[in-house]
């Protein structure tokens, strides 16, 4: 987490503009909060949002954007933190967002792709993509990617409380609801590398959940 923090923040100073980066801490064992609260004494723009237990990706994003925008940020970023995200596309996301409500970082348009995953993970992530594309009627090639770009009145829009998704179906649902509400959606091209270090935290139930998520929404619009 370290190294990323430090390559995030030194990307968002040559922006010009006002930023903080915030990490969230959802209960992690492995002592990231510590690393965490070390770097935050060091770094004047990092902040850390400590949450007791582990309760699942989506909460813990809900937990940050609520955060964020209670600070008054009017451009709110998510990514992971274990260099599959390349802090260097910042700068871009943040640009294209002048003209769109929520930036996409995609795999799935020209200039885009991935990097070192095995061929069954392709295929999973882009037919997941193709599947949420196909039922929700919607132009967005990458609806399952986690590098994102939400202008404030977006997220401000969404009826936050009301999402319940992890992983995949969490991702395809900001996204979903962004466009039914009328916001204008971009994709940023980025190519997305396989974790430097760590594990991944996707489980069947969270790949299942998408499956039944998709429809789930459609229906409910």
């Amino acid at each position: 987490m370290e190294p990323v923090v430090r390559a995030a923040l030194a990307q968002l100073a040559a922006t010009g503009l006002e930023h903080t980066v915030l990490v969230v801490d959802d209960g992690s064992p492995d002592g990231t909060g510590r690393v965490a609260d070390r770097l935050a004494g060091e770094l004047p723009e990092l902040r850390v949002l400590h949450r007791p237990a582990k309760d699942g990706l989506g909460p813990a994003y809900l937990a940050g954007f609520a955060a964020a925008l209670a600070e008054g940020a009017d451009l709110v970023l998510e990514m992971d933190a274990d260099f599959s995200h390349d802090p260097a596309d910042l700068p871009r996301l943040i640009a294209a967002a002048d003209a769109a409500d929520l930036v996409l970082g995609s795999r799935y348009v020209p200039g885009g792709g991935v990097e070192n995953w095995r061929m069954l993970r392709r295929v999973l992530s882009r037919g997941g993509s193709w599947y949420a594309r196909v039922l929700l009627g919607v132009p967005v090639r990458d609806l399952t990617g986690g590098f994102k770009c939400f202008n404030r009145r977006v997220l401000e829009t969404i009826d936050l409380t009301d999402v319940h998704a992890d992983g995949y179906g969490f991702q395809i649902e900001l996204t979903y609801r962004a466009i039914e509400a009328g916001f204008s959606v971009a994709e940023v091209p980025i190519l997305f590398r396989e974790r430097r270090e760590g594990h991944s935290k996707m489980t069947a139930r969270i790949a299942l959940e998408a499956v039944w998520k998709v429809p789930a929404l459609r229906l409910r619009r």
